[in-house]
């Protein structure tokens, strides 16, 4: 299966969704096309929502702590919202928890930045 990536940018939000599965196959572009969206867009923060994500790797913890480290050493922060039981076992287990925010859903991960999109 291959991966789709989705952009929403707000004032100062960028929202990014990602569907399918986030692996050594797809991590490359996945990381160029954010790190992308990240510098065109000028964006302070970012919202990862993983609510279609089907299967995730250690290459994709790779991309979501490159991107975290892209954003907070912009002055900003970065929530990760959606995470399937799968994922999130992985997220426990890799100690992501202690590194990035996660919310339940898209709306209260933009509201815990207190920022508009």
């Amino acid at each position: 299966m291959s991966l789709q990536i989705e952009f929403e940018q707000g004032r100062k939000v960028l929202v990014v969704r990602l569907k399918g599965e986030l692996d050594h196959h797809t991590a490359d572009v996945v990381k160029a096309r954010m790190e992308e969206a990240i510098f065109r867009q000028d964006t302070k923060h970012l919202v990862l929502s993983l609510k279609d994500l089907s299967f995730m790797d250690s290459s994709g913890l790779g991309v979501i702590l490159g991107r975290y480290k892209q954003i907070t050493g912009k002055g900003g922060r970065m929530v990760v919202c959606d995470v399937s039981p799968e994922v999130y076992r992985l997220f426990e287990l890799s100690g992501m928890f202690k590194i990035v925010s996660i919310q339940e859903n898209e709306r209260s991960a933009i509201s815990s930045l207190e920022v508009a999109l």
